[in-house]
């Protein structure tokens, strides 16, 4: 079995023997039942990580001594994947498969074609969700550095980060590109990819895209549901540049 991770800003710091309390303590205390003598990975999130052996457990706490500590560089080039928003769980689901597979930023989209609004405290407890389902996906992939889910955004300021990338790719099923075979850049910046809601990408969000400089693309002879597409144009994109 894989050694477990869990979060803690004691990984980035020089103690010898870290305390994991609080809901992380928790959970490795009385959920994962770690017990002295076994090994565990506590990482700050932002790629410090601190390897080490269970010295106490306590009911809802555990006490670890440190092996050692080493910092992961974050990967290259960023993984953006800007996400129309799904109906009911399905958003969820998105930001799980994506997280494990290594995507590094997140990114809401209220598009035209959405059907599910988040508004109000809606908004905030629906963004809450997909964090902390990043969080829990990126320790079950044993990730170092945790994806950012952004608050939501909307189609001006999608087009603001298209503006910005190396790369742009909106995935759309009547582009001519097939995703597989776009070049991908070669320098710095982010890898920026547009996924639709259920109703598909609105020619107006597509012009503005392509005005702004993404490129349509094609991910296969299949149409994917938007809360597995993120995932699958990944895969291609993280194997084509290196990062698989």
């Amino acid at each position: 079995m894989s050694v477990p991770v869990f979060l803690s800003d004691e990984a980035g710091r020089t103690a010898d023997t870290i305390v994991l309390d609080g809901p992380e303590g928790r959970h490795a205390a009385a959920v994962r039942r770690l017990r002295p003598g076994e090994r565990v990975d506590l990482t700050d999130g932002a790629g410090r990580v601190a390897e080490c052996t269970v010295t106490a457990a306590g009911k809802d706490s555990l006490t670890a001594e440190v092996l050692r500590r080493f910092e992961v560089p974050p990967p290259r080039p960023r993984l953006v994947v800007v996400q129309g928003l799904p109906k009911g769980d399905r958003g969820e689901l998105a930001v799980e498969m994506m997280t494990e597979a290594g995507v590094d930023v997140i990114v809401p989209w209220a598009a035209a074609r959405c059907v599910t609004q988040w508004k109000g405290d809606r908004a905030a407890k629906s963004v809450a969700r997909w964090r902390a389902t990043a969080r829990e996906a990126a320790k079950q992939a044993r990730r170092f550095h945790l994806p950012e889910v952004t608050e939501q955004a909307t189609t001006a300021q999608v087009r603001s980060l298209v503006s910005a990338a190396a790369l742009a790719v909106v995935l759309h099923e009547e582009a001519a590109e097939p995703l597989s075979r776009l070049p991908l850049p070669e320098g710095p910046g982010d890898i920026v990819m547009i996924v639709g809601p259920e109703g598909g990408v609105a020619e107006e969000e597509i012009a503005a895209f392509r005005e702004a400089g993404a490129v349509p693309a094609l991910l296969g002879p299949t149409v994917l549901r938007t809360s597995t597409a993120g995932v699958a144009a990944a895969a291609v994109l993280l194997s084509r540049c290196g990062r698989w």
